[in-house]
C-alpha cells in the first residue's frame, strides 16, 4: 500500500511539474520538462553514475565516522559530569556557527579531494547523533538503574548492559536524521571545490546552461538520499528490536 502511495505521489509530482512548464511556457534552459530531464539522465547516465559513486563514498564514510564519533561522545557525556559541564556548552556553541560557512575553510585545510567532503559530512551529522543518543542514555528507567547498583554493577557494566541497549532507539532516530543531512554536507563541500561528485556535476551543468543535466543530477542525489534513508531506517528498526529484546531479557532475569 505504501509503495502504491509512493508511485501515485511520484506521478502527481511529475504531472505538476509538467503542468508548470506548460502554464509558464518557460524555455527549456530555465525549466526543462520531465521528459527532457529523463533524456539527459539517460544520455549522461555513465557520467551521473560515476559522480554519484564519488558522492556516495563521501556520504557513507562521513556517516560512519560521524556516527562513531557521535556515539562515543554521547557515552562520554553520559558517564562523566565533568564532560557534560565542559563539552555540552561547546557542542551547543558549534551549532551557532553555520556549518556551510566552514566549507571554504575545510577545503583550504583538507584540499579539494574527498577529505574535505567527508569532514563536512561528519560535522553536519555529529551533533544530531550525539544529541539523540545522549538523550536516550539520559532517559533510562531509574528503577532499573537503582536495581543494578543494588546488585553491585559497576558504572561500565550499567552503561554496557542497560543504558546503551535502552538508548538504541534514540540512536536510530539520530541515524535517520544523519542519513538525510550527510548528503547535504558532502554536496556543499563539492560546491565549494571539487573535481568530481554530483555537486560538482550540478555546478558544471549550470555553468554550461545544461539545466536538464543539472536537474538529472539533482534527482539522482534525491534518489540516493531516499535509498540511504530507507536503508538506515531498516538498521534503526533492527536496533529498536534488539533494544526491546534486551529489555525483555533483563526483565526475565529480574
Amino acid at each position: 500500500m505504501k509503495r502504491l502511495d509512493a508511485i501515485w505521489a511520484l506521478l502527481l509530482g511529475l504531472a505538476l511539474w509538467q503542468g508548470i512548464v506548460w502554464i509558464t511556457s518557460a524555455p527549456h534552459f530555465i525549466l526543462p520538462s520531465p521528459w527532457r530531464v529523463a533524456q539527459a539522465a539517460f544520455n549522461s547516465r555513465e557520467v551521473i553514475a560515476e559522480n554519484a559513486l564519488v558522492t556516495l563514498t563521501e556520504v557513507l564514510l562521513g556517516l560512519f565516522i560521524g556516527t562513531v564519533l557521535g556515539a562515543l561522545t554521547a557515552i562520554q557525556l553520559a558517564m562523566s559530569s565533568t564532560a557534560r559541564r565542559l563539552m555540552l556548552p561547546i557542542l551547543v556553541f558549534t551549532q551557532a556557527v553555520p556549518v556551510f560557512a566552514l566549507a571554504p575553510v575545510l577545503t583550504l585545510w583538507f584540499g579539494y579531494g574527498i577529505g574535505s567532503k567527508i569532514v563536512m559530512a561528519v560535522l553536519i551529522i555529529y551533533f544530531p547523533v550525539t544529541s539523540a543518543f545522549h538523550d536516550g542514555l539520559s532517559r533510562v528507567d531509574r528503577g532499573l538503574l537503582d536495581l543494578a547498583r543494588t546488585m553491585g554493577a559497576t558504572p561500565m557494566q550499567i552503561m554496557r548492559r542497560i543504558k546503551i541497549p535502552a538508548a538504541l532507539p534514540s540512536l536510530g532516530s539520530g541515524l535517520r536524521l544523519a542519513a538525510v543531512y550527510a548528503p547535504i554536507g558532502a554536496v556543499i563541500g563539492e560546491w565549494v571545490g571539487a573535481s568530481k561528485g554530483l555537486g560538482y556535476l550540478m555546478l558544471l551543468a549550470n555553468g554550461r546552461a545544461k539545466i536538464d543535466l543539472m536537474f538529472a543530477s539533482l534527482i539522482a542525489l534525491a534518489v540516493m538520499t531516499v535509498i540511504l534513508h530507507k536503508s538506515v531506517g531498516l538498521l534503526a528498526t533492527q536496533l529498536e528490536h534488539y533494544a526491546a529484546g534486551g529489555r525483555e531479557r533483563e526483565h526475565d532475569r529480574g
